[in-house]
């Protein structure tokens, strides 16, 4: 009888645990539910953060963009009324001479074969240059300015197949000339200067100086323009228009895209001169001649435009073509060159 009491209540026990389950899936469920929708907010809150980017990407399906490259079109040789080019100037940032000379530079200079060839950059003292370089026959006419206070620091240089009617080095202003940043050549009918234009520095901690170079540097180039026309080339460090780097929001606030240094070359343009690019193509996009060796850019042509021909206005007629030899390597910056009708 006893075992039969004990029977019962354990029949009544698993009854009641059972029923107790049923209700407790039933809370269960619910709380999963709430649960559930918990989880797919945060999901969304982590997509939207960048955590699950192949989620997205998966979801878009949206392949890479294609990088959209320039392609240097013909030379053009005749001036707007007809003059036929006689006069070829190159201009070239080499990040390093040596290194460049060993990355073959000079094949691209003998194939491009210009009347002169202007180097910025050059990080290399002239007790120091390469003989592959001070032996070229091309180039009988060498002129080399250097940092006197940092070996291997900025450095221009120019190299002519006529010689010059004089040369001169600097700006007339021993904070700027100490760093070896300009040559000037004169010639029959036109200067030529080359210059490699202070950047602002990471943290902009040069823009002050800079600014206080822009001013000298134009009132230099004005001084000149009232004796005869001149022709500046080189790396001025600053992609004066959005048009002129690939990623302009991002860059408002980084060396070469201030407002600062865009003003700066505005107010140059503004004292007489032309951007020899621009006034031959306007609108056109995509073309730069410097690309970080970081991420892959140049492949991409994520790049900016700081390499420049400047002309005084009285030199516009002679201007034929102002091309951006992207092709070349050698360097992070690529060749440019300037056919004029003088």
């Amino acid at each position: 009888m006893l075992y039969l009491q004990q029977a019962v209540r354990v029949l009544v026990c698993v009854r009641v645990v059972c029923l107790r389950g049923l209700c407790g899936d039933g809370r269960i469920a619910k709380m999963s539910k709430r649960g559930k929708k918990t989880d797919d907010a945060t999901a969304d809150v982590e997509q939207d953060n960048g955590a699950a980017p192949e989620a997205k990407k998966a979801k878009k399906g949206k392949e890479p963009e294609a990088p959209v490259l320039y392609e240097d079109p013909p030379d053009q040789l005749t001036s707007k009324d007809g003059r036929a080019a006689n006069t070829k100037i190159s201009s070239w940032n080499v990040d390093g001479l040596r290194a460049w000379v060993k990355k073959k530079g000079l094949d691209w200079v003998r194939e491009e074969a210009p009347d002169v060839i202007c180097l910025q950059e050059t990080k290399c003292a002239e007790k120091s240059l390469p003989n592959d370089i001070t032996s070229m026959p091309e180039f009988p006419h060498k002129y080399w300015a250097g940092s006197q206070e940092k070996e291997g620091y900025s450095g221009v240089a120019m190299l002519c197949k006529t010689e010059p009617l004089s040369v001169t080095y600097g700006i007339g202003k021993e904070e700027h000339d100490k760093e070896g940043r300009v040559i000037t050549a004169e010639f029959p009918d036109f200067f030529l200067v080359t210059a490699y234009v202070p950047n602002a520095s990471k943290g902009l901690v040069r823009l002050d100086y800079r600014k206080t170079w822009d001013v000298d540097f134009r009132e230099y180039l004005s001084g000149l323009d009232e004796r005869k026309p001149l022709v500046l080339c080189g790396d001025l460090n600053v992609a004066h228009q959005e048009i002129d780097l690939k990623n302009p929001k991002g860059n408002r606030k980084n060396p070469g895209f201030t407002a600062e240094e865009r003003e700066g070359f505005t107010q140059l343009l503004g004292a007489g001169f032309v951007d020899s690019f621009r006034e031959l193509y306007p609108e056109q996009a995509n073309a730069y001649t410097f690309w970080t060796y970081m991420m892959n850019a140049r492949s991409k042509n994520v790049g900016w435009r700081l390499d420049y021909f400047v002309l005084s206005k009285a030199l516009l007629p002679s201007l034929c073509d102002c091309k951006i030899r992207n092709k070349a390597m050698g360097s992070d910056h690529c060749p440019i060159t300037l056919h004029l009708a003088i």
